[in-house]
């Protein structure tokens, strides 16, 4: 029982170790590389630096290996030829030239052991503090050997070596100068063409790249100039497509402002009871639906001229609460003159406060904060769509066709405000209207 409830606490312990070693090892910050080695840039020159280098190794060595083996294969044979002329010699009893000998001193051990033992070679070795190319053979049984000068052979291998290495380092350096140049170059036009996209994005269709490749048919068009030549004929029938359904809405509405007109004076014209309540009230929504459609035509086309002034931004407000009929409440934190155009900051006040009251619930707050006003219900909150992509036409949370919030964003995009939509601490919505110069 004891022995149980022991591994039991070591397995318990072992467990909270583990654990312990995994919340650390999540909690020790990871190495990051910056932003820069991401590049398409940094990954070329890394890529060419790399293939330079090992290209330099290889034919470095190679042309190391084969001089070695040349320069070597002559002074043996050199010495070898000598060591013939030494071996006559001595047979004829004649005196030996200087640097030969019968085991002379300096001469390699492992050499003196080969010629020993009746054969020939030769060998590379230090003598006197110079390098020695030593040649011996068979004499009654001991090393009859000569040596030459090895140095002048050794300072060619070396000097060989420097050679191949500043060479390698200077070609290197050119190499990566030349492809950085031609990879800066690509990289260049890779960004304009994102910057173009970028621009499209947030709705600047007028945007292009115009590459002069894609213009000259009788240049050859590299991959960047077919991407920016398949982007810019995207955002030519991206324009043409966006100005022709924004025609369409706007000759629809249009048309369409002449027989609402006229059954509105019908209407007035029928005797009071319910279906005459009901036939006003469709015709006033179907009236007040042409007009937004109007509103959001001409904001689409940008064809309104913005007129600013300088204005009180509490009393705008304030006047903005009292012409929608509504129960909100106005509070003043900090209030401040803003230059903008009343009518369309108007505009966008009176569509925030409706769609509160339409779509969230009370109480509804409008505060002012200097140049930063916000609209507050305490409703369900904005849905989802709305928070992530902003107001979408003919698209609503509830009852409306959603253009009342798109007229707001359009206006405030015309006066230079930023609108953003958020959930509000508590439960609710939160319109945050941003002048410009806070």
């Amino acid at each position: 029982m004891r022995e149980s409830s022991r591994k039991g606490r070591n397995r318990n312990t072992n467990e909270s170790g583990g654990e312990e070693r995994a919340r650390l090892l999540r909690l020790r910050p990871r190495l990051r590389l910056p932003a820069w080695t991401a590049t398409l840039t940094w990954k070329s020159a890394c890529f060419i630096a790399v293939m330079c280098c090992s290209l330099a190794a290889v034919l470095g060595a190679l042309v190391h290996v084969e001089v070695t083996r040349q320069t070597v294969a002559t002074a043996r044979e050199k010495a070898l030829g000598k060591l013939s002329e030494v071996t006559d010699r001595y047979e004829a009893g004649e005196p030996l030239p200087p640097g030969s000998g019968l085991d002379p001193v300096g001469l390699p051990p492992e050499l003196r052991a080969l010629a020993a033992g009746g054969h020939r070679g030769t060998v590379v070795a230090e003598y006197r503090g110079r390098p020695t190319m030593w040649a011996a053979g068979p004499a009654d049984g001991r090393a009859l050997a000569t040596g030459i000068d090895y140095g002048q052979s050794a300072r060619t291998i070396s000097g060989l070596d420097n050679a191949i290495i500043g060479s390698s380092v200077l070609a290197i350096g050119g190499t990566l100068l030349v492809g950085a140049f031609a990879v800066t170059r690509v990289t260049r036009r890779l960004h304009q063409t994102a910057t173009v996209a970028r621009r499209i994005t947030q709705g600047d269709l007028d945007a292009r790249v115009d590459d002069p490749r894609t213009k000259d048919p009788s240049r050859r068009q590299d991959e960047v100039a077919t991407v920016a030549g398949a982007l810019d004929t995207m955002a030519g029938s991206l324009q043409s497509k966006l100005e022709s359904e924004r025609r369409f809405t706007a000759d629809v509405a249009h048309e369409l402002r002449t027989p609402l007109t006229g059954l509105q004076a019908a209407s007035e014209l029928l005797p009071e009871g319910r279906p005459t309540e009901l036939v006003r009230e469709r015709v006033r929504t179907m009236r007040q639906l042409t007009e937004d459609l109007l509103e959001i035509s001409r904001l689409d086309s940008g064809s309104e001229a913005v007129e600013t002034d300088l204005h009180q931004l509490g009393r705008l407000a304030l006047r903005v609460v009292r012409a929608s009929g509504t129960d909100t409440e106005v509070v003043v934190l900090r209030d401040a003159h803003v230059e903008t155009d009343r009518r369309r900051l108007e505009r966008v006040l009176g569509n925030l406060v409706a769609n509160a009251h339409q779509h969230g619930r009370q109480p509804v707050v409008m505060t002012v904060d200097g140049q930063v006003v916000t609209v507050r219900d305490h409703g369900d909150g904005f849905p989802g769509y709305l928070l992530a992509h902003g107001p979408q036409r003919f698209r609503s949370g509830g009852k409306g066709h959603g253009l009342g919030l798109t007229i707001a964003a359009g206006q405030a995009e015309a006066i230079g405000a930023t609108l953003r939509f958020r959930s509000a601490e508590g439960g609710g919505g939160l319109a945050v209207l941003t002048l410009p110069g806070s």
